[in-house]
């Protein structure tokens, strides 16, 4: 993905609220079904993750590659996450 595509991507994101919240419990298999049926359904998410710094990045990380979606913009708590979906 080019960076005009990210661009425009980060601009539709803005008006987005957090679809799925990443807690204490941390990434588990129930949280990553749910990731999977958002990008199903809206293609553009954001995920709120409550922990670290250090941690959240690794947290995006495994979100990417489990759902083979790509990272647009992590800023503070706040991941923008992307999937196309060819069924759309």
């Amino acid at each position: 993905m080019n960076s005009t595509d990210k661009k425009k991507l980060r601009a539709d994101a803005h008006d987005l609220k957090p679809v799925v919240m990443i807690g204490q419990s941390g990434l588990t298999a129930a949280v990553l079904a749910e990731i999977e049926q958002a990008l199903d359904s809206h293609e553009l998410i954001k995920v709120k993750i409550r922990a670290e710094r250090a941690e959240r990045k690794l947290i995006c990380e495994k979100i990417c590659t489990d759902t083979g979606s790509e990272l647009i913009q992590a800023i503070g708590q706040i991941a923008v996450i992307y999937r196309l979906n060819p069924d759309k």
